[in-house]
Formats: structure tokens, sequence, C-alpha cells
């Protein structure tokens, strides 16, 4: 008999269980143990009957894989069980999802709160491109939530912050901060992307919405971009006039109301529906594939990538041409108390550290590196070494690049699987013949 898929939340699995068994099943005509890829475009209808309940949204299947795809569905559930989430919508990247997420509760002349410690591609998105949209984001320093608190406006749709922030190992105070959504009547949405769900659960701390760019650690081998918005499935979309996407008449399906229709998964099937549908921004299956066989290692990765980084962080502290670390991992790090509430298992594999000699050495240091690869992107197997002010950031003001923790003598560190000793050396040659 074939094993059940591991989606019950009612059933007490462990997470590594889980990591490699949620939403998949062995495939029931061959018996393929491993989700197979679903290459195709189009599935075919039972009778008209059938097309028209999935087109009317009165029954799930499968219509057109830019809306839907079994392969990606698995992922979805993984990733949404892997959160405590009630849905998943998975999409062709983070950036993706981030505009499928606010594509659901903004509209024209709306405005949302974002930490000004993000990745520099999401200040970017947020402060320029977003406002083509008219939609307006406000940068507000959330080391004191106080700050998000005195920020709100009554057109504001949400609160948006990174549990740990990409590149500066920032740490976010996702209870305090969902306190303050909660009494705004708004959602926190949390990304997640460089804790992941095994060293963070946004959810239990208050978080409404969780969004990851699948491209980095829950994928962890540089192969496959990716995007995924989870659902708590707790915010109530009828609180309040402001979420007319959700919880008001649809013209597109007749007058339908989301979250009346839909309740708990009111979210996430707009986000395919809707936002998909209208979008296009799709996750490729063999994308989805990828990833998934990236989860099935997600925990023991991680608990390396912590290792690795937390002895990384100790050793630069110490080496005489560095001028500072910022790691939460640090018993130095103003967030070290904040990681160990929110991330007991570790504090990511990516921080920041200082060069003395700053703009000129950061970038000398990139290139004398043998082991880390230069290049843009966190969370590979792979050490990897960036100096944001020159790649990343270098779109943002000095005034943000300094905000976002990218000045011009910072440079990002992804800290990878490899020997340790190998890792540490690296470094150090790199550092040394960068000084002289």
């Amino acid at each position: 008999m074939s094993p059940k898929p591991i989606n019950d939340k009612s059933q007490n699995y462990g997470f590594e269980t889980r990591m490699i068994h949620a939403g998949a099943q062995p495939e029931p005509i061959t018996g393929a143990r491993q989700t197979p890829i679903h290459q195709n475009t189009s599935y075919v209808f039972h009778d008209a009957d059938h097309a028209a309940s999935l087109f009317n949204l009165q029954t799930f299947g499968f219509i057109y894989s830019r809306l839907t795809n079994p392969t990606v569905a698995v992922l979805e559930e993984r990733i949404a069980n892997l959160e405590d989430g009630r849905g998943a919508t998975c999409c062709a990247s983070g950036h993706a999802a981030q505009i499928l997420t606010f594509f659901a509760i903004m509209e024209p002349g709306d405005s949302f709160i974002a930490s000004n410690r993000l990745y520099g591609g999401s200040i970017t998105q947020f402060g320029k491109t977003f406002k083509k949209f008219d939609w307006q984001a406000t940068f507000v320093d959330v080391d004191d939530p106080e700050n998000v608190r005195n920020a709100l406006t009554p057109n504001c749709k949400a609160i948006f912050v990174e549990s740990l922030a990409n590149p500066g190992g920032v740490v976010s105070d996702l209870e305090s901060l969902s306190e303050i959504a909660r009494d705004a009547g708004v959602p926190l949405i949390v990304d997640n992307t460089m804790a992941t769900p095994y060293l963070c659960r946004p959810f239990e701390w208050g978080a409404d919405l969780v969004v990851h760019s699948t491209t980095k650690f829950l994928s962890g081998n540089g192969t496959s971009v990716g995007g995924c918005v989870v659902d708590s499935g707790r915010f109530n979309w009828a609180q309040n006039d402001k979420f007319t996407g959700l919880a008001a008449p649809e013209p597109a399906y007749h007058g339908l109301n989301f979250y009346e229709s839909f309740g708990d998964m009111a979210f996430t099937t707009h986000a395919h529906a809707v936002g998909l549908r209208d979008l296009g921004s799709t996750m490729a299956p063999m994308n989805a594939f990828h990833t998934l066989l990236g989860c099935e290692t997600l925990a023991l990765r991680m608990e390396r990538h912590c290792e690795n980084a937390r002895k990384v962080a100790e050793f630069l502290e110490s080496h005489p041409n560095v001028a500072w670390v910022s790691s939460a991992a640090l018993p130095s790090s103003p967030y070290y108390e904040l990681a160990r509430k929110y991330m007991p298992k570790g504090a990511g594999a990516v921080f920041t550290f200082g060069v003395k000699g700053g703009y000129d050495v950061g970038i000398k240091v990139v290139d004398n590196c043998e082991i880390f690869s230069h290049l843009a992107n966190i969370g590979d197997a792979k050490s990897l070494i960036l100096h944001p002010a020159s790649t990343t950031h270098r779109q943002l003001t000095e005034e943000q690049r300094i905000a976002a923790g990218a000045g011009p003598d910072v440079i990002r560190l992804s800290v990878g699987l490899e020997t340790i000793d190998d890792i540490t050396a690296d470094l150090d040659q790199a550092l040394r013949a960068a000084s002289n």
C-alpha cells in the first residue's frame, strides 16, 4: 500500500520528516517515488460541467500551468507545511512573490511600511518600481518598533520586514511588530528567506504572510530561481474596508467574494486565480522539482551552514585586517538576544563584516578569494562573497546603502558547507593580500 501524503497538521511529525515527505506521495499510475516533473501546459477536463466548475472556482484542480501545476503544487504544500501555514503560492522569483503578495491587498494610492534594512533589490522594487502602480513604501528603522507605529497612516495596508535581514544579519522583533500590525488591522509580512522555516517560524510570533526567495536556501544548490508566498490563514480580511480585493465582490468571477467563499484559503486562492492568472509570474515545473530536492536536505544543510558561519564570524572578529563583524551569532551583536529568541537553532549563514581600508580594499578582498565564489546570490552549498556597495546595492544612494548595512567597507558572506579550515584560510589569505 502506498503511503499517504504527509500534510495533516494533526499528526506530530518532526521537521525533518516533513521536509522530505510533506505534500508528496508515490505517483499513483507508475509508482514513481520521486515527484514527477509535469512539464506540460494544460490538462484535460472530464466533461463540460467539470470545466465550468474549475473556471468558476467551484472545484479545485488543474486547468493551465500558468495557474496551477502538479509538480509546483507539491512544493506549495511542502513549504506551507514547513511554515505551518494554511496555503502557499509558488511563482517565478522572490521578487515575483512580493509583487503577488501586494497585488492582492493594495490599490492605487495605498501605502505600506517596510524596514529600511532589506535586500537592496527589495528596496529598489518597493521604492522605485512600486510607484508605477501608485503603491507607496515608507521605510523606517524597525529596531525601535515604535517607529513603525508612528509611521502608520489610514491608507497603510501592511508592514513588511525580513526575519533575518540581507545582508547585515539584523533580526526583526517579530512579536512586537505583530502586535502593532494587529492593532492597526493590517498584515505583518515577513521575508523568511535567510532564516528558512528551519531556523525561524514567523507565524508562531504573529506574522500573517511569509514570503521566500526559494532560489536561496530552500533550493540550496544555485540551480533554480523561484519564489513563494505562504498564508497563515489567520488574518481576517473582512475586519475593515481595507482589503477589497479579498473581501469584496470580484467582477472577474461574477461577484464572488474570496473571503466569504474560501475563508482561511482566501489569499492563496486569490493568488492563483487572480494573481498568477493576470501577472503570469509562474514557477517552472523543473525549478519546483529542483527545489523539492533541496527541501529534502534543508535541516542538515542549515545546521552546517550555521555552524560554519558562526566559526567564520568568530575568526573574523579577531582578524587584524577586519574592522568589525555584524553577525547575530556573536555575543557582541546587538541582535544576539533576538536571534536566540527567534532563531534558537542558529543565526543563519549570511552576515557582513567591514574591512580596514574601505571600498578599494573590499573589492580586492573579493577578487583575491579562491574558494569563495564572487556572485550575487546567497544560500548555495558553496561559499559566496560579495561587495554589496559595488554590486547589489549600487543602485541605492550612499545614505540608503549605509542604512541597509551595505556601506563602502562592507563585505557580505554566504558561508557554505566546505571544510571550515579551508574557508577561514581562504579569507585569511585574501584579507592579507588586499592589505599589502
